[in-house]
């Protein structure tokens, strides 16, 4: 497939300033656990940055494109313009980010999301969640391919990380990352990923980020 027609079919890929190699941004009003929990006070998601700051600055731009990735999710060839967009985006940056804004959508989401970083063995895939129940029934059937870090992601500020399928999670503290987590260094800084690649190492068994 052509890249012109991979663009017309999944939309471009985004490209965070803060982490390496791209990402594909949902709308974070779709997101299925995200869009209760942004009104519970202290979640995680309440007063998500994906609804403020940059993404609300530009939101007649962004949001457009979030909308037409959502939509293109569904389309019988995305998984096929998805492998061509990231085969050739990622080339040199090898480290792709699922959903730098929303989350997964259904069981079949995820399953193509699997496919594509099949297809990609060369690419390293990080795709954090909230939706424990998609993932669970993922994981009854069979395990993610080794190049696609799912991680499971606490629903509360300092609350305790999910336990799902020895699989590896993430968190937000307020003052110090909790005993045996990796405390994400980008506040440090100037709020970039930087030279470290820890959310996308599955070894990294659970990550701890300081409140936005």
């Amino acid at each position: 497939m052509m890249i012109k027609e991979a663009i017309e079919i999944a939309g471009e890929l985004s490209k965070p300033s803060k982490m390496p190699g791209y990402s594909y941004g949902l709308p974070a009003e779709e997101c299925i656990t995200g869009s209760k929990l942004v009104d519970v006070e202290g979640s995680v998601c309440h007063g998500c940055y994906a609804l403020k700051g940059f993404y609300a600055l530009y939101a007649k731009t962004i949001k457009p494109s979030q909308y037409k990735h959502l939509e293109a999710i569904n389309h019988p060839l995305w998984i096929e313009a998805m492998v061509t967009l990231i085969g050739k985006r990622c080339a040199s940056e090898p480290f792709f980010r699922w959903h730098d804004s929303g989350d997964l959508q259904s069981f079949d989401h995820l399953g193509r999301i699997v496919a594509i970083a099949k297809a990609l063995p060369n690419v390293h895939f990080w795709l954090p969640t909230r939706e424990y129940a998609i993932v669970q029934r993922y994981l009854d059937r069979e395990a993610f391919p080794s190049n696609l870090v799912v991680r499971v992601s606490a629903h509360k500020v300092d609350g305790p990380h999910p336990n799902l399928g020895n699989l590896p999670t993430s968190g937000v503290h307020t003052t110090q990352a909790p005993a045996g987590c990796f405390e994400c260094p980008a506040r440090k800084q100037d709020n970039k990923c930087g030279d470290c690649r820890a959310c996308w190492q599955p070894s990294t068994v659970a990550v701890s980020y300081h409140v936005h």
